[in-house]
């Protein structure tokens, strides 16, 4: 990246580190584990149609100082800042998510590690199911994380990502090895937070780690994920539980003012009654 990052001692720090680490798969795999436990995966800005800058002093701001999480455009790019000032060879790679058979835009931001001539992926911003560790591509090995497994596929000249979850693969995403420029990580993350048909306009989506468990908020559906065991989902009540669990369950700092709570509220009642038109209809 073109601009380094303004004090690394802040995001360190958060990561569990008061001295910089060596740049080694070790510190890798650490670095990963931590980062999807203390930056939560989160769309409070789509869900109030703001802006979000993808700028590396907005991002420090923004998740080291105001107390946010954000999306793969702002986790994984402030930390592809950090692993290069720790002396990684990083870069950025851009994905296709899969959703169905309609092929989609790139609009998933993931990276590129090299170890020791050896190619790595590390993700810190998948959402709900984000790898926990990075993943060596040129294998299709089954690869164990500390959650999920995962599987680096080669298919038309790149790879697809997959997760092995209750028993089933998942398919994820797929991506090549082009290079991205700076300005191409800024039009796909514009293309998130303003396309109509983004995901994330109008929507809340939390997702954070923890030790063997993963837990995600879809608007007013929170729910934990633990390994081994059958997932706990619960319905939220009203834009105050939901505020309470951004508050207490992922440790985010809201913001000031009504905006927020009138969101929630608009997007619950659009969801409800989205909800009574299926069952009239079935």
């Amino acid at each position: 990246m073109s601009t380094p990052l303004k004090d690394p001692g802040p995001y360190l720090a958060r990561l569990g580190f008061d001295a910089p680490p060596p740049p080694t798969l070790d510190t890798l795999r650490t670095l990963q584990l931590r980062h999807t436990a203390q930056f939560p995966f989160e769309t409070i800005a789509t869900l109030l149609r703001q802006p979000v800058p993808v700028d590396l002093p907005s991002l420090e701001r923004k998740l080291l100082h105001e107390g946010r999480g954000g999306y793969c455009f702002e986790l994984n790019r402030l930390f592809l800042a950090l692993l290069q000032h720790l002396g990684f060879d990083a870069r950025a790679l851009t994905a296709r998510v899969i959703e169905g058979d309609t092929p989609l835009a790139r609009t998933h931001m993931t990276l590129l590690v090299t170890l020791d001539g050896a190619a790595w992926t590390s993700d810190v911003g998948f959402g709900g199911m984000v790898p926990t560790a990075p993943l060596q591509l040129h294998t299709d090995a089954v690869q164990p994380t500390p959650h999920e497994p995962y599987q680096l596929l080669e298919r038309d000249g790149g790879w697809l990502l997959r997760a092995r979850v209750g028993g089933d693969w998942r398919d994820l995403y797929a991506f090549d090895l082009q290079p991205q420029l700076d300005i191409d990580l800024e039009v796909g993350s514009w293309y998130v937070s303003t396309h109509p048909g983004s995901p994330f306009i109008g929507h809340l989506r939390v997702a954070r780690t923890g030790d063997g468990i993963r837990k995600t908020l879809h608007n007013g559906s929170f729910a934990i994920h633990r390994l081994g065991a059958p997932s706990r989902r619960r319905e939220l009540a009203d834009a105050d539980e939901v505020m309470h669990v951004l508050r207490d369950e992922f440790d985010l700092r809201l913001p000031v003012g009504d905006a927020l709570r009138e969101a929630l509220q608009a997007r619950l009642a659009a969801d409800a009654a989205a909800g009574e038109a299926r069952q009239t209809r079935a």
